[in-house]
């Protein structure tokens, strides 16, 4: 049985195709989120589907999570982000016992019970300042890629100190660093851990290990650093940490087949 999982979340969108019957991803794919969300949610489809050798006919379910869920009105069903990002993670990792996922527009800590059930969670998203849209903010100011953030906070000797719990006020905080002359690689490193520890006032500082982390920041090495120090613990990223949302959503999949 072969089922997909699309996850259109807010700053892109990601589909998994999953064989059941062989326990194996057989195409994903990821494209940025526009405004016509359920044309771009079905060309990203229908391209997987082709990568696959596959038809639409071949699918015994599509199951849609994210923000933008309703919008994939082909889906089979829809199903919360939680509870698919929580079954992706613990597909790769049966041991983990928190996960921490952050994503462009929000983040996310979801404490795991015996057996992978969600035993409880908080979210933020409401404050960019513990998000990806802060570190997009922080490559926009500094015009690089976003992708180079992580080796830039990786040459840093101090981390800056960045008060604001606000983007907007923290942005003015970064003119304000830069201006005086403060080395990049610095404020890149600052910014990294004032996400962190902006997510440490969404769980505290106790988290039951092991802990994974997953979502599109989990791309930078070094922001799994920023979390462990915070934290005080060791922080793992998961294996495609952009996919868990849209795998968990395909593996559960199996629950709504005809």
């Amino acid at each position: 049985m072969i089922c997909a999982g699309i996850d259109a979340g807010s700053r892109a969108i990601k589909v998994v195709l999953f064989d059941h019957d062989t326990s194996r991803i057989l195409a994903t794919g990821i494209a940025d989120q526009g405004i016509e969300q359920q044309r771009l949610a079905e060309q990203l489809y229908d391209s997987a589907l082709k990568d696959a050798g596959l038809t639409r006919a071949d699918v015994a379910a599509v199951v849609a999570t994210g923000y933008g869920r309703n919008t994939v009105r082909f889906a089979t069903t829809t199903m919360s982000e939680i509870t698919c990002h929580a079954r992706g993670v613990t597909f790769f990792k049966p041991d983990a016992r928190t996960i921490i996922e952050i994503g462009g527009q929000d983040s996310k800590v979801i404490h795991i019970a015996d057996g992978g059930f969600v035993r409880d969670f908080a979210m933020n998203d409401r404050c960019a300042a513990g998000t990806g849209r802060f570190l997009e903010m922080l490559a926009s100011r500094l015009g690089i890629e976003l992708r180079k953030l992580g080796e830039l906070a990786s040459q840093s000797r101090q981390p800056a100190t960045i008060n604001s719990t606000c983007i907007v006020f923290a942005e003015t905080e970064i003119i304000g660093l830069l201006a005086q002359g403060a080395p990049v690689a610095d404020i890149v490193a600052g910014v990294q851990k004032a996400i962190a520890t902006r997510l440490v006032s969404l769980v505290g500082r106790c988290v039951t290990g092991p802990v994974y982390f997953t979502g599109g920041v989990a791309l930078l090495p070094s922001m799994a650093g920023a979390l462990g120090e915070v934290l005080r613990t060791q922080i793992h990223v998961v294996p495609m940490p952009q996919y868990t949302g849209a795998l968990g959503a395909a593996l559960l999949g199996a629950q709504c087949a005809p």
